[in-house]
Parts: C-alpha cells; structure tokens; sequence
C-alpha cells in the first residue's frame, strides 16, 4: 500500500462497487409502472420488490460481515461482488413475480456488508486525518449512479424492457468485480476474533442509539424523497417528464452533498456534524413544504434537500466505525440496515397522512419532523459523552 496511487485506484473500486448497488436500489422505483405492467401485477405489489430489497439489506449486513471479518477483507469485497452480480443478472431474466422477489431479496443481502466492509477499507487506505475523504470517494459511487445509472436504467426499462435495467446492473457488477481484483492491495482479515466476541459490541448502548438515530433521521429523506413524483406533477403542476429531471437534480444534490459530509466531519466530528446536517435537513423540509407551489423554488429546494441529506453519510459511518472498537465491520454495516430500515420506515410513515386524503405536502413535513428527532438523538448522545467524560474525570 505504498503510495498514494494505488489508494486511489482501490477507492475507486469501491465505488464502482457502489454505484451498482445504488443503481439496482433506486432504479427499480423508476421502473415500477414496467414491472407491473409486464408481470401482470399492481403498483402496490410491484412496491413489495423495494420492500424485498431492504429486507435483504437488513439480513444480510450482520451475518455476512461477521463471516467477512474473518476472510481477507480484498477476498470479501471481491465475493460479495460476485453474489450481487449473479442475482441481478438472474433478476433480469425473472418471469414471475415471486421469482422477482426472492431475487429481489438475494440481490440485498451483500449490499450493507459491502458498503460496512468498505467503509472500514476505505478508512485503512486513506492519508492519516483523510479518513472522510476517502469513505465519501466510495460513498461517491452510490450518489452518481442517481444521476447517471438511474435514469439511464428507467429511460431503457421505459422504451424497451424493464429487464434491461437490471442486466445494465449486472454490467456494472461485473466491472466492480474486476477492479477489485485488479486495484484492492491484499488485506489482512479485519478480525481475528471469534463471532461471540464481535457480537458483544451490541451490548454498548451508545451503538444502538446510533443505530436508531441513521433509522430515524435517514428516514427523513425517504419519506420526502419517495413522494418527489407526485411533488413535482400535483404541487408544482410540472408535466410528467419533469420529473426524471427535478431526479437527477437531487442526485446531483447527492454527489456535492456527500462530499461536503466528509468536510464537515474533518471540521467539526462526525457528531456535530450529523446534528448540523439533520437540522438543516429539517428545516429546509419545512421550507419545501411552504414553497413547493412554486415550480422555480421547488427545484431549487430538491437540489438542496439532496445536497443536505446526503452529507450526513460519512459522519454517521465514522461514528459507527469509533463506536464499534474491536468489530469494525459488524458495526458499520449495521449501519446500512438502519439505513434502509429508515427508507422503508420514512416511505411508511409520509404515506399515512397521504392515504388520510391530506395533500403530497405532508410528507415534507412528517421527512422534518423524522429529521429533527434525528438531530436531537444526535444531541442527547454528545450531551451524554460530555456528562461521562465529566464522570470519569472527577473519579480520577
């Protein structure tokens, strides 16, 4: 790992990796209407192949990052790239709607351990105090593939098949395997403990109450993000088109936000900087809610909403990572099925005041209100350290 180069070309690795997995995880809300229409199903039960995803998220981030942690973590990567490239692909020759959704859910399982094993990866290859820097590069990947793979992915599963997308998918797998292969240095396994001793990290609370805080303040973003479409048609009164558009607009209010994210934690520490993050995420919801009637302000705001949103990434995986000493990996892939439990969690909750009958609106507001129980989650756990810090010292 001497030199700076080769760093530079791993962490790229990763986020080809990420922009993959990015790509088959929203791609699929683009393409929903095609896949229902071509598997003779509703919109709704089209919805259960989100659904099927994150739950293969969820599952999948534990148990694969404690078996990752033991192998070779260049190894690991390379495997679980090849699991996602298999099931995409298979994804795309799917005839029915069961066999979409149990591909739907093998298609997930590597994606928190890859992002988790990556994270404590990228950390390793970075430039002492660069950290951030270098898990944003990965992270990086994840926030393109919303500007170019997703609507690359819908524009062909519009015009031609819905099976395209996902076959584009496995494509980008297959790249992602080989620049791992090629670029990723050989690592030691992360973890020469055994699994009971990894496990004992889920005794520290401060875990879990970072755990819930990436669920609920995350959750913020999906619940705007999941309703953008009828936003942007019903509210600010857009044609239909606009709306691939007003997506690439926050995709891009990802890239720049993510790296910014990674500034903010240099500047501050993770901490600070996921409470500025969740409290400017929640007010500009509050704004969004007030002015989306207007069609110059409502794309403004769905650029900066992007942008604020996705710079709470690298904080909160940094935080992760330093509250999960001795079992990295299990600690920072934990953190994706909280991300994923708060995209399932925020799209839930913003559609009850829908289904109610009050406007699309309302789920700006429900993202603001999720954002800002993030933010003071994020407060009570700094005010928490200070008092044990204090503690500790008048004990010495």
């Amino acid at each position: 790992m001497n030199g700076k180069k080769m760093n530079n070309k791993a962490l790229i690795a990763l986020a080809i990796g990420g922009f993959g997995i990015g790509m088959t995880e929203f791609v699929i809300m683009g393409i929903l209407p095609d896949v229902a229409t071509a598997l003779q199903i509703t919109i709704p039960q089209a919805g259960h192949f989100i659904a099927a995803y994150a739950l293969g998220v969820v599952v999948g981030a534990p148990i694969l990052s404690t078996i990752g942690s033991k192998w070779p973590s260049h190894k690991m990567l390379l495997a679980l790239m090849l699991w996602f490239t298999v099931f995409n692909t298979l994804s795309a020759f799917s005839e029915s709607y069961s066999s979409l959704l149990i591909f739907r859910f093998l298609s997930g399982l590597p994606h928190g351990a890859f992002f988790g094993i990556g994270a404590v990866v990228a950390g390793k290859l970075a430039t002492p105090g660069k950290e951030p820097q270098a898990m944003a590069i990965m992270f990086a990947g994840l926030t393109v593939a919303n500007v170019i793979g997703v609507p690359i992915g819908t524009y062909f599963g519009h015009h031609f098949s819905w099976n395209v997308a996902f076959m584009l998918v496995g494509i980008v797998g297959i790249m992602a395997m080989l620049s791992v292969y090629f670029w990723m240095p050989k690592l030691p396994p992360s973890s020469s403990e055994n699994v009971k001793k990894d496990f004992q990290i889920f005794k520290r609370l401060e875990l879990w109450v970072l755990i819930l805080l990436t669920t609920v303040g995350t959750g913020g973003f999906f619940a705007w993000y999941s309703y953008i479409a009828p936003l942007i048609t019903d509210v600010s009164k857009y044609p239909e088109y606009m709306i691939g558009y007003a997506m690439i607009l926050a995709g891009l209010g990802m890239v720049a936000g993510n790296f910014l994210g990674a500034k903010l934690t240099e500047r501050l520490s993770p901490m600070r900087a996921v409470i500025t993050s969740l409290g400017l995420m929640a007010l500009a919801l509050i704004i969004n809610a007030s002015f989306a009637a207007n069609p110059v302000l409502v794309l403004v705001l769905t650029f900066v909403i992007g942008a604020i949103s996705f710079s709470v990434l690298t904080p909160l995986q940094m935080a992760i990572i330093n509250a999960s000493k001795g079992a990295e990996m299990l600690g920072s892939s934990m953190n994706q099925s909280a991300f994923n439990l708060g995209n399932a969690s925020g799209a839930y909750l913003a559609g009850l005041p829908i289904a109610m009958g009050y406007s699309v609106i309302s789920s700006s507001y429900v993202g603001a209100i999720l954002a800002g129980t993030g933010a003071l989650i994020a407060v009570a756990i700094v005010l928490s350290r200070r008092r044990q810090k204090k503690a500790n010292n008048s004990n010495h």
